[in-house]
């Protein structure tokens, strides 16, 4: 029973040791990851989809045979009112998110990164105004890890309501 014990306590030792250090590391930085240097538009396409399930994108069908296709696919952002309008509440509604910080915001393509509070961890989230589609697409993903919990798409989503609060009330 003690050696049981005093192996429980040791694990325990152990544990607390490797999230502190976790922790540690996040707050210096070390988990933050690069930014991919392919970000942008490009022949009417986002980024690819990550290939491991820490990603979303509205363009994940127009990458067919993509491993994580079914996992990325989100629907694009409608527009309200717009198009001009509609970028400016998009940038609005992004910069007051946590950990948002607007990294490009350029005519039709907005940029932004979001750092979580804890960890640091940094996703790239991209909103391209597609005028030919009426819509704004959108892709965001974790910089670092195999998944993202689910984070990624609730934060889209999260824009997604934001963004449907402030509409514009319809015109009769």
């Amino acid at each position: 029973m003690r050696k049981t014990l005093a192996l429980l306590k040791g694990l325990l030792k152990a544990l607390t040791l490797l999230v502190a250090l976790a922790f540690c590391a996040g707050q210096l930085g070390w988990l933050q990851g690069h930014a991919p240097a392919d970000l942008g538009v490009h022949d009417g396409r986002l980024k690819a989809p990550s290939a491991t399930p820490n990603s979303v994108s509205s363009q994940a069908d127009l990458w067919p045979g993509h491993p994580q296709q079914a996992y990325a696919r989100i629907a694009p952002l409608a527009l309200a009112g717009d198009a001009d309008t509609a970028m400016a509440r998009l940038q609005t509604v992004v910069a007051a998110m946590p950990g948002a910080r607007i990294v490009s915001a350029q005519g039709d393509y907005l940029r932004a990164e979001f750092t979580s509070r804890w960890m640091k961890f940094v996703d790239d989230t991209e909103f391209w105004l597609d005028r030919s589609a009426g819509v704004v697409q959108v892709r965001s993903a974790s910089r670092l890890g195999e998944g993202d919990l689910g984070v990624n798409r609730a934060r889209v989503e999260a824009v997604r309501a934001a963004l449907a609060a402030r509409a514009p009330a319809a015109r009769p």
